[in-house]
C-alpha cells in the first residue's frame, strides 16, 4: 500500500513552507513512520536543510530526501511513496505547473497562512487548485504572535469560505529557524517547549485527517 503524500502549498512566498516541511519530517518520523521529503522549490531550501542534517548523522539519516522539479516530480513521488508511509513534499510558490503536480500527488494539502489580510487574500488560488485536483486542503495558521486576535478573524472569515483549519497553530518562534541551521528540528533540540508542542500537535492532527 503506497504512502500518504503531504503537499505544503501556498501561492504566496515567505509563508513559511519550507520550515513546516522540515518540522513536520520530523515529528512524522518521531510517530514511527518511514519519511521522504521532496523539494520542488527551485531555491532548494528544504535541500540545504536536509545536507546540512547528512552532515551531522552521515550514514545514520533517518529520512529520504530527493530534489527534483519538472515532469519527473510526479513519477519520483509515486517512486518514493511506495517505499514510505508519509512524503511530504515543499512546492514552490508562484510556479503554476509544479504546483499543479505537487498538489496533484497529494493525500492532503496544507496550506500556511500567516495572520494577515495579505496572506488571507493570497490563499484562494492554492485551495481553489487543490478544488479543482480533487485534493483536501487544510489551513494552517503558521508564525501566529502571541494574543492575535487577527488570527481569530482570519479563521472566521476562512471557515466561511468553506476552508477546513486546522485546530493546531503553529506561533512565531526564533526556534524554528535556529533548529534548522545544523539540520535538526524543534521536537529534537527543545523537546519541552511551546515550540515543540505545536509541531507534534500539527503533525498528529494531519496525519489523522490524511489517513
Amino acid at each position: 500500500m503506497a504512502g500518504k503524500v503531504i503537499t505544503v502549498a501556498q501561492q504566496k512566498g515567505g509563508a513559511g513552507k519550507t520550515t513546516l516541511v522540515a518540522h513536520l519530517a520530523i515529528a512524522f518520523r518521531q510517530a514511527g513512520k518511514s519519511v521522504a521529503t521532496v523539494d520542488i522549490d527551485p531555491q532548494a531550501s528544504l535541500t540545504r536543510w536536509y545536507e546540512a542534517r547528512r552532515t551531522r548523522q552521515g550514514d545514520q539519516m533517518d529520512i529520504t530526501h530527493s530534489q527534483i522539479n519538472g515532469w519527473r516530480a510526479a513519477g519520483e513521488v509515486t517512486r518514493l511513496a511506495r517505499g514510505h508511509d508519509v512524503v511530504v513534499i515543499d512546492s514552490p510558490p508562484h510556479a503554476e505547473t509544479e504546483a499543479r503536480i505537487a498538489v496533484r500527488a497529494a493525500s492532503l494539502v496544507i496550506v500556511p497562512v500567516q495572520p494577515s489580510p495579505m496572506d488571507f487574500w493570497a490563499t484562494t488560488p492554492t485551495l481553489e487548485l487543490a478544488k479543482q485536483e480533487r485534493v483536501p486542503a487544510l489551513i494552517v495558521l503558521n508564525r501566529v504572535p502571541p494574543r492575535a486576535r487577527l488570527a481569530d478573524a482570519l479563521i472566521a472569515k476562512m471557515e466561511e469560505l468553506g476552508a477546513a483549519v486546522a485546530e493546531a497553530h503553529v506561533g512565531n518562534r526564533v526556534s524554528f529557524a535556529a533548529a534548522l541551521l545544523d539540520g535538526h528540528s524543534v521536537t529534537e533540540t527543545d523537546k519541552r517547549t511551546r515550540a515543540a508542542t505545536e509541531i507534534r500537535a500539527l503533525a498528529k492532527e494531519i496525519l489523522a485527517k490524511a489517513a
